[in-house]
């Protein structure tokens, strides 16, 4: 997968996240969680857009980084949106979860990767 293509992907499962939080029973609690899964899943697309363009191989790997930071963040909200039981749409978290499972390997694996080979 190009860089290109991982752009692609990372914004649509923030469009994605945005359009089942929609589905999402609304309370007070619920919000707080639905905030901050909003915010991880957005940055996972704003921030990879940034990596994209790092200035050097440091640079591109702290990048990276926060990206997997947020991706991780966001599959942590998904997960307890999952174990609260709460209303939504079910089919639509579990496919949720399993992409934010895929983007934390792909991001991990290309952190690993640039260590290994600047080391």
């Amino acid at each position: 997968m190009n860089k290109e293509e991982l752009r692609n992907r990372t914004k649509k499962f923030a469009v994605r996240v945005f359009k089942f939080l929609l589905s999402v029973e609304k309370g007070k609690e619920i919000d707080v969680i639905s905030y901050q899964l909003l915010k991880s899943a957005s940055s996972v697309a704003a921030n990879y857009r940034a990596t994209c363009r790092g200035k050097s191989t440091a640079d591109f790997l702290h990048k990276l980084k926060v990206v997997d930071e947020e991706a991780d963040e966001s599959l942590f909200w998904l997960e307890l949106i999952d174990e609260l039981k709460l209303k939504c749409d079910n089919e639509e978290l579990n496919k949720l979860i399993k992409e934010a499972n895929e983007l934390v390997s792909i991001f991990s694996a290309s952190i690993k990767t640039i260590k290994s080979k600047n080391i």
